[in-house]
């Protein structure tokens, strides 16, 4: 049944299925009924399953990824499912029919691509540009290709339509990983009226690496439109926050970003693993004796374990020089210990990746042939996927568990190795250029690139105590048992659902179709009205250069419509020095009020200026925003009466900012000492007397008469003091920002001039 259409039940003698009670007759309406529960679509490059060919059937067999385990939660329950790529290549109808069959009993719906698709949007696109732009490898690796750049974006579309067949309003999706980073504004354009989580699982590069990629303002683009924003680090939100900032013209305030009337969140969410069952494992009677056999075949040795896909990413080869290193310094240690060293295949048929797997083959041979003896190899080498038993039985048994990539998203092979120390003891060697070394810092923390640290580290960890490494090992299992994946998919959808209702509320405080025309309807059965308008900001844009945001001839005639009814009093209040306001507005028959409420002057009358004000202080503060001007290029010195404004508009981004903040700590004290009051504002910072303000302005004009309507307009912090003196049936209205005292928002001064044109037109038709 459609939204939206009312639906009477009837129930008589039998259980009704609202109240719940027997024996009579019930009617219930039931009106807006949804098509169909909401749902949570989970959306990424793969399906958590391998999908296998073997003669003419097709076999499927569950993921072990802490992904598949985190997300079991969400997907097998109710409708909920999850879309992805099914890992292999299936061109025959009747075989896509036959496995999206055997998915759908999953819950699980497949994307199917050719093997073209397969080449230029994952090997190509995703893993040529960026996985080597995001990790820092882009001058050895990264390969920009337009035929690889379209066949992303069409791949990505093939997703958007399977999330289209299924999604329905009110939905939510959450699309994972690198792979999709177009899908969000994909699907945000179809179908506004879902909620829409994305979350990175590698590291987010600096602005400055980001803005390498050619298609980069696409791409952030496509990852605004989710409404909330993960990584796992606050330095991947950092660095993503920067290159939106500085690439895109949107607004950026801490960690949340304003597009328009929507804004979206980006936050931190550290991934974790699921902790129990690891813990478990290492308790079963089979995993137990294979730790047993691992501890009698390396007795007598210190075991240090190494899991690794093959990755130049990995720091592999650092790690085979540290442990060169380590035996050239220590030939007392030859013989006493082993490097147990994983290496998952991945990829190996890239030329990059194959010269990676014959250099480390050449590096490990030559270790081993420089130190083996007849009993011992310092380095066991395995270039294969272990089971998940095996991998348990070697976390149990390992000493010290080395992870030492050279940048990692997060890198849950540690918090396995934690989650599966049920008896405190080992030592843990991490990165940190890993993501989880924000979490574990208990571990052992090296630079992976200094070689001779991550030597010492090895050292230092065989030798550690068993108290310091029960003590280090209990702290992190801690962190890994309270953070796990089940506590990490619940706070990331809790606060999508935060950033949803914060949106909603958002909406409704915009004035816009019903907020818009109560006002215009109350405006309209008034006549004594005043109407405070703010300048810059709030009737006309800002202007890198402050002379320029001079007014046009739209803003007159807006002017005129309001000053022609008589019943309208209008004041314009800003904190442009009075000279300026004199020349644009003199003439109009308007109460000006300049410099924050430090001159003022009604209609036909000369410039009057507060008294009993001095101005001497500026002799002490100006040499200081001088000097600040002197350490940012752009930045510039406004004089007024009772002020002095440090402009950085024309700054560079971030260093205006970065100086801002600077030359405010600078000043607090110094300004409070001399009665002064710090305003920071739209690329401004203005050092006052505290007596001069705008709120005591406005109260004092507002008090004048008998208005029955009050209306005030400002964009900026001065305002504020507007918004919060006026009376509570005063309409007040933020520009260009919801984070406000005032009761409502608008987008921008286009938006402002619309209204006040209405409210102009509404009087003229009740006339």
């Amino acid at each position: 049944m459609p939204s939206g259409v009312s639906l009477f039940l009837f129930y008589n003698g039998s259980k009704c299925l609202f109240c719940q009670q027997k024996g009579h007759k019930c009617v219930t309406l039931i009106q807006h009924l949804p098509a169909d529960m909401p749902k949570t679509i989970i959306v990424s490059n793969r399906l958590p399953v391998k999908v296998t060919k073997q003669d003419d059937a097709y076999q499927l067999s569950p993921s072990e990824g802490g992904l598949a385990t985190g997300l079991g939660s969400i997907y097998k329950q109710d409708d909920n499912l999850w879309i992805g790529w099914p890992g292999i290549e299936i061109t025959d109808k009747r075989d896509q029919h036959m496995v999206t069959e055997d998915l759908k009993e999953l819950s699980l719906l497949p994307v199917f691509l050719t093997q073209s698709e397969i080449n230029k949007y994952y090997e190509g696109f995703s893993n040529e540009v960026l996985w080597p732009v995001f990790h820092y490898y882009v001058s050895t690796y990264a390969h920009y290709s337009q035929a690889n750049w379209e066949s992303y974006q069409l791949v990505n579309q093939k997703f958007c339509d399977a999330v289209l067949e299924v999604a329905n309003p009110g939905d939510t999706i959450w699309v994972h990983d690198y792979q999709l980073l177009l899908l969000p504004k994909l699907i945000r354009d179809a179908r506004p009226d879902v909620s829409i989580g994305f979350f990175q699982h590698i590291p987010f590069p600096s602005d400055e690496m980001f803005r390498l990629i050619p298609w980069r303002s696409e791409l952030l683009e496509g990852i605004l439109g989710a409404d909330l924003i993960g990584y796992h680090t606050f330095d991947d939100v950092r660095h993503f926050l920067s290159a939106v900032s500085r690439l895109l013209p949107v607004q950026v305030s801490a960690n949340v970003i304003t597009l328009g009337e929507r804004v979206v969140v980006v936050e931190s969410f550290p991934m974790g693993i699921d902790d129990k069952k690891y813990g478990d494992l290492s308790q079963q009677e089979n995993v137990k004796t294979e730790a047993e056999l691992i501890k009698e075949t390396f007795r007598g040795q210190k075991l240090i374990l190494s899991i690794d896909r093959l990755d130049y990413s990995k720091g592999i080869l650092q790690r085979l020089q540290a442990l060169e290193i380590l035996l050239e310094n220590h030939p007392e240690l030859v013989t006493k210990i082993t490097l147990y060293m994983i290496v998952v295949p991945s990829r190996d048929q890239v030329p990059q990746y194959k010269e990676l797997r014959d250099n480390i083959d050449k590096k490990v041979g030559n270790i081993n042939g420089r130190y083996r003896t007849l009993e011992w190899s310092p380095i066991q080498y395995f270039y294969k996927s272990l089971p998940i038993e095996t991998l348990s039985a070697l976390y149990s048994s390992a000493d010290v568990c080395l992870i030492t990539p050279m940048r990692d998203g997060m890198n849950l092979v540690s918090k396995e190795y934690v989650a599966s120390r049920v008896h405190n003891d080992g030592v843990l060697i991490l990165s940190e250029m890993a993501g989880s070394s924000k979490e574990l810092i208990d571990a052992v923390i090296v630079n992976p690139n200094n070689i001779q640290e991550v030597s010492r580290a090895i050292v230092r960890a065989i030798n550690m105590p068993r108290a310091e490494q029960s003590r280090r090992m209990i702290l992190m299992r801690q962190n890994v048992s309270k953070f796990n994946i089940g506590h990490w998919v619940k706070i990331f959808m809790d606060r999508l659902n935060e950033v949803k209702q914060m949106q909603r509320s958002m909406q409704t405080r915009h004035v816009s179709n019903g907020t818009r025309q109560s006002i215009i309807n109350r405006f309209a059965k008034t006549h004594k009205r005043i109407i405070f308008l703010d300048y810059d900001g709030t009737l006309v844009d800002f202007k890198p250069n402050v002379d320029q945001a001079k007014p046009d001839a739209d803003l007159y005639e807006v002017l005129d419509l309001l000053t022609s009814d008589p019943d309208n009093d209008v004041v314009l209040i800003s904190g442009r020095k009075h000279e300026n306001l004199e020349e644009w507005f003199g003439h109009l028959p308007i109460y000006l009020v300049a410099e924050h409420g430090a001159w003022f002057k009604q209609q036909n009358t000369e410039w009057h200026k507060l008294g009993g004000m001095s101005n001497n202080w500026k002799q002490d503060i100006f040499p200081i925003l001088d000097t600040y001007v002197d350490r940012t290029p752009g930045a510039f010195i406004e004089e007024k009466t009772y002020s002095l404004v440090w402009h950085y508009r024309k700054a560079q981004n971030g260093l205006g900012e970065l100086r801002a903040n600077e030359l405010t700590n600078t000043l607090k004290y110094l300004a409070s000492d001399k009665g002064l009051q710090l305003l920071p504002g739209n690329k401004v910072v203005e050092v006052k007397n505290m007596e001069i303000n705008k709120g005591k302005a406005a109260l004092t004009l507002s008090e004048k008469k008998d208005y029955d309507f009050i209306i005030a307009f400002g964009d900026d912090y001065t305002d504020e003091d507007i918004f919060k003196s006026l009376p509570d049936s005063a309409i007040t209205i933020k520009v260009g920002s919801n984070l406000s005292a005032a009761k409502f928002y608008m987008r921008n001064p286009a938006e402002v001039r619309g209204l006040l044109r209405s409210l102009t037109e509404s009087t003229e038709v009740n006339s």
